[in-house]
């Protein structure tokens, strides 16, 4: 037997893979393996499932996102620095407890399946500790923004989130390439849960934008502590509810290897997809900035638009290009012949050059200085940006799943938790980075979160403080711009499309059909196959 070589040890297929699947064990699945990638076998309830569940994560996610750091230094009151402290040592401690967690996914084996179980338990826990946390100016009712308690009870809340994250999250990231071979399933499924988010996302701004002008205002006898713990009880609910419900009724039909490969040897398996490999280093190299760490869609439409009621006419344009949107994925697909590559890049330019714009736009002080100037710039270019929205989501959404599939072709493994400890950890290590980079951007900008933040909206506050409002504008339009552009790199080298994939995935089907034969799972897999082949003829 020849020895390997460094290269074909650390980057070449392992011997059990579908890459390395002997041609005569192959050909006795050939059949099934091509009824398994070109059959639809998602029901309509397990189409809508994952997308409630993607709504209820998004109600929680929406403010947990959005409005964490508002709250945390407008509403709470900490000062940003301690802010910067608790989001170092929770950096820290994600690095630590990100790989037990991805270990014990990987290794779980049960007969409801591998992410099932997670499902149903670690939403209680997840969306428990957001309610709780967003409590807080209701258990500490002071402007002192040193109080030790308050920094004490953001850090212990925050830090059971972050846990109870990686046990719901990595587990129900996962769950849809479980439940389906065929592309035309998955991204039907993946479509319908960005826009199930993305619908109620903005259904809760509409209710969430308005209570807080009304607290701000002082109209009624309502604060802005009892708008962040109402909206937390309630969209824990929500979450736990949906996310429940997704795990009882979608079942996985993938069949995995009974036995996972050992962890010291899996967590290099990031090696052996050179795809997985570029996003990485291309999400290292631009993790630092993500936005500044700050959200400037907040600053924005509470004090450059002047809330709830101002802002909605800027919005709806995109809303409406974002549902037309819907109907232009198969014409951008066939625009570049099916190339999901091609594709992507395209939609990438178009949103960098229409993004840049407005950026642009917004430095001037007599635009900022009128809210109804910028809200029309804001419109007009969000509106063509977001008219790409559904092709860019449903593509996007179906090359990560390639890349990943081309794992399990490579290893004959799907350490799903394990590798993504590591892509993930990028966004832990560098989340000190950012919230130093949101010091720096508030420096550069001038920007002081008591300028407006906590004060009934005026013309004249913004008119005022235009220079500061002109490049919180220009940062909300191009503040992606680094990633972007460095993300996109390592998509001119994706080639994993037409024969290539079509060769992949015959291999990789095939193998799932010899392991479920070797666990006496074959039969079931075909009556499966052959019964949704019938039912979607």
């Amino acid at each position: 037997m020849a020895k390997k070589s460094f290269k074909e040890t650390v980057f070449g297929a392992e011997e059990n893979s579908a890459a390395k699947l002997d041609a005569e064990k192959r050909s006795r699945f050939q059949r099934i393996a091509a009824r398994m990638y070109h059959t639809q076998v998602l029901s309509a309830k397990e189409v809508a499932m994952p997308a409630l569940a993607s709504a209820g994560r998004q109600v929680s996610d929406f403010i947990a996102g959005s409005y964490r750091t508002y709250f945390f230094v407008s509403v709470l009151r900490i000062d940003m620095l301690y802010v910067v402290l608790i989001t170092t040592l929770l950096g820290i401690f994600n690095s630590l407890i990100r790989p037990v967690m991805g270990i014990a996914y990987d290794h779980t084996r049960t007969r409801w399946g591998k992410a099932r179980p997670y499902a149903v338990f670690a939403p209680v826990f997840y969306f428990g500790a957001t309610a709780v946390l967003f409590c807080g100016r209701l258990f500490f009712d002071n402007d002192i923004t040193d109080d030790p308690r308050k920094i004490l009870f953001v850090f212990v809340m925050m830090l059971l989130r972050d846990t109870f994250s990686l046990i719901y999250k990595i587990p129900v990231d996962n769950y849809l390439t479980l439940m389906t071979p065929n592309p035309k399933d998955r991204m039907t499924a993946g479509l319908w849960q960005t826009y199930a988010k993305k619908w109620v996302g903005n259904f809760f701004a509409f209710m969430f934008v308005p209570l807080l002008d009304i607290a701000r205002s002082g109209s009624l006898n309502i604060s802005l502590g009892m708008v962040f713990a109402g909206f937390g009880f309630f969209t824990a609910f929500i979450g736990i509810f949906s996310s429940m419900l997704m795990a009882v009724q979608c079942p996985e039909r993938i069949v995995l290897q009974p036995k996972p490969a050992a962890t010291s040897k899996a967590l290099f398996y990031i090696l052996k997809n050179k795809y997985m490999l570029r996003n990485f280093i291309a999400n290292l190299a631009g993790g630092w900035w993500s936005r500044g760490g700050y959200d400037w869609w907040v600053v924005t439409q509470l004090e450059i638009f002047g809330g709830a009621v101002r802002t909605w006419p800027w919005v709806t344009p995109r809303e409406i290009t974002g549902v037309i949107s819907l109907s232009l994925v198969e014409p951008f697909k066939k625009l570049f012949k099916g190339s999901y590559r091609k594709t992507v890049i395209f939609m990438r330019l178009w949103d960098l050059i229409l993004g840049s714009v407005p950026a642009f736009i917004g430095l001037s002080r007599n635009v900022i200085g009128s809210w109804w100037k910028a809200g029309l710039v804001y419109a007009v270019f969000q509106a063509l940006i977001t008219s790409n929205d559904a092709p860019s989501t449903v593509l996007e959404g179906e090359i990560g799943r390639e890349i990943a599939d081309y794992t399990e072709y490579m290893t004959g493994e799907r350490p799903d938790g394990t590798i993504g400890l590591i892509t993930q950890l990028t966004e832990k290590v560098t989340d000190p980075l950012k919230a130093l980079m949101t010091i720096a951007v508030f420096k550069w900008s001038g920007y002081d979160p008591n300028i407006g933040s906590n004060k009934r909206w005026s013309q004249e506050i913004v008119r005022e403080n235009s220079s500061v409002y002109s490049k919180a504008f220009f940062l909300l339009n191009l503040a992606d711009i680094v990633p972007a552009v460095l993300n996109m790199i390592p998509l001119f080298f994706y080639d994993l499309e037409g024969k290539k994939k079509e060769e992949m995935y015959a291999a990789l089907n095939e193998r799932r059909a010899l392991i479920a034969k070797e666990t006496k799972a074959a039969a079931e897999m075909e009556a499966m196959v052959e019964m949704m082949a019938e039912a979607n003829a």
